[in-house]
């Protein structure tokens, strides 16, 4: 390790390209912080740092939380003394029509893509200038083209490649470097998450977006596309403008949404069906009057489940109200009952169910 080793953020790191580079960075002799929701996963990349001789220091959380930028800044200086990189890769999406989702659907793509990374920059802005430290922003092709029933997704990630162009230009005087990323498609978790079995067979794996991100930060650049012929094709339909909506529509819209469905227990590789049905609905029908009068929406719920992963009612109660009264804790519990019993979750302890399968 170098004796001066820089000290690298990332959010989202519990899983795909975040903890892929959480790992890769560690071993190029970075000192890495990383934070995530998931507790027991984020603690399996951290054990994995530190047993390899790497100095890691875990902060779970969500990063859409008002206050958890101060957190993950404070852990890092009293940890490591300075912050050099800050990589602002957690996202997540939920599948819909855009205007067929209210405000409060569509806040938390805005949150998790947008808000948060502005927040965790600002925290971290003054850290650093005095390392003359730079900032990553991971985008997405969708944000040149949107495709279609991705709800507030695609505008949330135009708006963040926007604002690391603006920041780009307006940080450069104070000796800082913003970097975007554009990963194109990778195999992660992302595409279960949206309803769709995996990834096209041409997608990336996480270590190559990780890697290119890294060589990305060691030369200062301010764009990086980690596969480039992706980013062309992007590019080619950006600028093909309406010519390029039928192409669209046609492949990467209802072959999505054919495609089959991941097994429980791994993140890439499918073999059950798409069931393109009203399960998840009809799942939350006994509780969806009280779900309407405390304003839970059943995209928030739909988002929560991630196959493999775990929700606490404290946390994800949360992330949903902030400060949640007791008859809304109430009316969430009551919805995860329900979708225990639509054989979503599985219940593992009094407060806290698994992810069994992603809603149809």
């Amino acid at each position: 390790m170098p004796d001066d080793p820089r000290t690298l953020i990332v959010t989202g790191a519990s899983s795909g390209i975040g903890r892929a580079l959480a790992l890769d960075a560690a071993r190029a002799g970075y000192r890495v912080v990383i934070t995530a929701r998931r507790e027991a996963r984020l603690q399996e990349v951290a054990a994995g740092i530190t047993a390899a001789g790497g100095a890691c220091v875990a902060v779970t959380g969500d990063v859409a939380a008002p206050e958890i930028p101060a957190r993950i800044v404070d852990a890092a200086l009293r940890a490591f003394g300075r912050i050099d990189v800050v990589v602002n890769n957690a996202g997540g999406g939920a599948r819909g029509f855009l205007l067929e989702q209210s405000d409060a659907d569509l806040a938390p793509a805005w949150q998790v893509h947008v808000a948060a990374p502005l927040r965790l920059a600002r925290a971290a802005l003054a850290h650093l200038e005095t390392t003359r430290g730079q900032l990553v922003f991971v985008g997405s092709g969708v944000a040149r083209v949107p495709l279609a029933q991705q709800g507030g997704y695609a505008p949330a990630k135009a708006a963040i490649r926007a604002a690391a162009i603006q920041l780009r230009r307006e940080l450069r005087p104070r000796g800082i470097g913003v970097t975007y990323v554009d990963p194109g498609v990778v195999t992660t978790e992302f595409h279960s998450r949206l309803g769709v079995a995996r990834p096209p067979r041409w997608a990336a794996d996480a270590e190559r977006v990780a890697r290119a991100i890294l060589r990305g930060i060691a030369r200062r650049r301010a764009v990086v596309n980690a596969v480039p012929w992706q980013t062309a094709f992007a590019a080619l339909g950006e600028y093909s403008g309406t010519l390029a909506d039928p192409i669209v529509v046609r492949r990467f819209t209802a072959q999505r949404m054919e495609e089959p469905q991941p097994p429980r227990d791994t993140e890439s590789v499918a073999t059950e069906p798409v069931i393109l049905d009203d399960t998840f609905e009809k799942a939350l029908e006994p509780v969806a009057r009280r779900m309407e009068r405390v304003k839970l929406s059943p995209n928030f719920l739909r988002e929560a489940l991630a196959p493999g992963s775990t929700l606490e009612l404290n946390a994800l109660a949360m992330r949903w109200a902030g400060m949640p009264n007791k008859n809304e804790r109430a009316a969430l519990r009551e919805a995860l009952e329900a979708l225990e019993a639509g054989g979503f979750l599985e219940r593992v302890e009094e407060e806290t169910w698994s992810v069994l399968r992603a809603a149809g």
